[in-house]
């Protein structure tokens, strides 16, 4: 989305996002084909709808007081999550180095000329995916890796395994100690090569096990929206204080219309764009010019900012679910 109009539209750039895979729907295909759709176009129709479901689940605000209990036993709402669905929750994210593959050797980033993708098997017209083996290739130029908001590892443990770099190095902290305490107990957690805390990262002042301006690459993944609107910007200034001159954030997250926004009830809204959950998680809903502004504002060169559109089915019950998601990488 563009400034205040109900568009969302992909920021106009030479550098486009290498797709997350070929399947483009044309008004010829069987929607129901496929399980998912890459950068499908919404019609105006459809934009109006969406503005206007908005609309409505956000008119019910909560109460000042539910706001606060909310915000204040934030980590105990993530601790009950994480401990509902322990490392059940666990996925490992198939389209981490095709979309950021930064996070890969640097040997491997020196010597692919196509974007990083991935084998896919078919078993019993189930689908299965498998790692190139080219992201095994190790590399003499190590680097340090934060990624804030790790929950139990779905980003940490692809890079671990699929990054054989002898001197990487990669921290990751949540604001959950239960999270933590799941990811420590994996048995790809090695502690040679990773380090794992609990941090808030709305606190005015960091303790953390590594330096000012010594990290390499910080991955905001799925973790921004969860964080009150006010007290972003403080994060992506303590951001940029921990990166290195040169360094990278790449950053992945909820767009304003998702299928996730769309579906909450009248009652669920805390402020504008930002919501409760029913478990008492929160999430924010962002516009790349929110993103853009965010970042630049606080020094941030702006490398990538894209809208990810997909349209995902289930072809059982016939539905059509559209996720929207902000995709950007920021250079101190």
């Amino acid at each position: 989305m563009e400034g205040n109009t109900p568009e969302l539209q992909q920021h106009e750039s030479n550098d486009k996002r290498p797709q997350f895979g070929n399947r483009l729907l044309s008004n010829g295909d069987n929607v129901f084909q496929h399980n998912a759709w890459d950068n499908v176009t919404w019609d105006e129709e459809q934009q109006k709808l969406a503005q206007q479901k908005v609309n409505e689940n956000s008119n019910v605000i909560l109460s000042n007081e539910k706001i606060q209990e909310y915000e204040h036993q934030a980590d105990k709402y993530w601790d009950k999550f994480y401990g509902i669905h322990e490392n059940k929750f666990f996925k490992d994210r198939h389209w981490l180095f095709t979309e950021f593959p930064e996070l890969a050797s640097s040997a491997v980033k020196q010597n692919i000329t196509q974007p990083l993708r991935f084998v896919t098997e078919n078993t019993n017209d189930d689908k299965k995916e498998t790692h190139i083996k080219i992201l095994d290739l190790p590399s003499n130029n190590g680097s340090k890796i934060l990624e804030i908001g790790c929950g139990v590892g779905n980003t940490v443990f692809p890079i671990l395994l699929y990054n054989t770099d002898p001197n990487l190095f990669v921290y990751c902290c949540d604001f959950s100690a239960k999270a933590i305490d799941i990811l420590k107990q994996n048995p790809a957690y090695d502690i040679s090569r990773c380090k794992a805390f609990v941090l808030d990262v709305t606190q005015e002042s960091w303790e953390t096990p590594f330096e000012l301006e010594s990290l390499d690459i910080i991955v905001l993944i799925f973790v921004l929206s969860a964080i009150h609107p006010e007290k972003m910007k403080h994060v992506i200034q303590q951001v940029h204080k921990y990166l290195k001159p040169g360094g990278i954030v790449l950053f992945r997250d909820y767009g304003r219309y998702d299928l996730a926004q769309l579906r909450f009830k009248k009652g669920s809204c805390l402020a504008e764009n930002f919501y409760a959950r029913g478990d008492g998680t929160r999430v924010y809903f962002f516009t790349q010019d929110e993103v853009r502004e965010l970042f630049t504002d606080c020094g941030f060169m702006e490398e990538q900012n894209l809208v990810d559109r997909r349209l995902q089915v289930n072809r059982g019950k016939q539905l059509k679910m559209y996720r929207v998601w902000i995709q950007s990488k920021y250079r101190k």
